[in-house]
């Protein structure tokens, strides 16, 4: 029935760091312009002039400037990255009732339903063209009957356009697409399928699902139903609600500051790990203070989507000494992360930060094998001193 049609589309904002760039400094509009670091950095984003020279994200900066030596370098707008992406997000939740934050320029929306009001086609146009009007930035927008088919309608939208696969239009669509199209099919997984003649996703359909199965695992059922328009609607609203969170109750009251600083790394380090783990980046950080009279406080800011001990550490530092009311016996000290988002490759990649991500990769790891004892900055306190709730 008409009803039970599903409608998603899928936003993704065309070049996002190259674009915010831009955006503060238009002079660099039309060129070949590299966001990332230096000698030792890697790409992390690039303008589509610089693409016509074979340059992509993860590639060395070094190698990059070899295909392009006039290509300009810049990461000065980092610090707008994440303004720009909460304010998509703020458009977007003022405009509709169903959506996700896939990542830091990335959404999905339901608008199953909304073709009864508005008409959903132009529902997306108007909201993608709001978008651009309001922030500046160009986005590009899938609309399908599936998750994964909006964002390879957006894939081949891009740049800045917009791509409506109709219901019943699917394999149409999909079918002349190479399998490398697909997300998730990497040049292993390409090469492989390739040497059974699979190259297209018509390919993919026309072979029985057990054949398949054989050829690529339980990876084959999922490429299987792809191939025939077969996927998920649905969408995660609770994105936003989620957090992660690591408390102390002491077992004595404590006035000490250094020492309450050093719990305050700990609770953060652990947490921070815990981010990793899940590969998320939180935007909110919120420090917590229970006084020895049960009276309990919590503060909170925003902050550049990270995933970083230094940075985090900074943040809950600064919050505890703006709420903490100096001489007054502390029990419980707690830090929570909110505002997560899924963890992408562009965000690893700028110079320092792909470095310390990695070492705090490593420790993450060393704990994880060996205990949390055996690595701590020279700050961090034995929890002895308490029981983790």
């Amino acid at each position: 029935m008409e009803a039970s049609k599903k409608h998603i589309a899928h936003f993704d904002l065309d070049s996002f760091f190259v674009s915010v760039e831009i955006i503060n400094n238009p002079d660099l509009k039309g060129k070949p312009v590299l966001v990332g670091g230096y000698e030792r950095g890697v790409v992390a984003a690039c303008s589509y002039e610089a693409r016509k020279f074979g340059i992509h994200s993860a590639m060395p900066m070094k190698k990059a400037l070899q295909l392009c030596p006039q290509a300009i370098v810049t990461n000065s707008s980092r610090s707008d990255y994440s303004k720009y992406s909460r304010w998509v997000t703020e458009i977007i939740a003022s405009k509709v009732p169903l959506f996700e934050k896939a990542s830091i320029d990335e959404f999905y929306i339901d608008l199953s339903g909304m073709d009864k009001f508005f008409g959903v086609s132009q529902y997306a146009k108007d909201l993608r063209s709001l978008i651009t009007s309001e922030t500046g930035l160009p986005i590009s927008c899938g609309l399908a009957s599936a998750r994964f088919i909006a964002k390879m309608a957006t894939n081949e939208a891009k740049p800045n356009g917009f791509l409506e696969i109709p219901h019943g239009k699917e394999t149409a669509f999909l079918w002349p697409l190479g399998i490398e199209k697909i997300n998730g099919v990497g040049k292993q997984t390409e090469q492989h399928l390739k040497s059974f003649g699979i190259y297209t996703i018509e390919d993919i359909a026309k072979t029985p699902k057990e054949h398949l199965e054989k050829i690529a695992g339980k990876w084959g059922e999922a490429l299987w139903h792809k191939a025939h328009g077969i996927g998920s609607t649905d969408i995660t609203t609770d994105w936003e609600q989620k957090s992660m969170s690591h408390e102390n109750t002491f077992d004595a009251d404590y006035t000490d500051i250094d020492f309450l600083h050093k719990e305050l790394v700990r609770l953060t380090e652990k947490t921070a790990g815990s981010l990793r783990d899940d590969e998320k980046l939180t935007g909110c950080v919120t420090v917590k203070i229970r006084y020895s009279d049960f009276e309990t406080t919590s503060k909170q800011e925003t902050v550049d989507y990270t995933a970083l001990d230094d940075v985090l550490i900074a943040k809950v530092k600064d919050l505890f000494n703006k709420s903490c009311q100096k001489g007054r016996p502390v029990r419980l000290l707690g830090v929570r992360f909110s505002q997560l988002i899924p963890f992408t490759m562009q965000m690893s990649l700028f110079e320092n930060n792909a470095q310390k991500l990695n070492l705090y990769k490593a420790v993450d790891d060393i704990k994880d094998r060996f205990g949390s004892k055996l690595v701590a900055k020279a700050v961090t306190i034995d929890p002895k001193h308490g029981a983790s709730e």
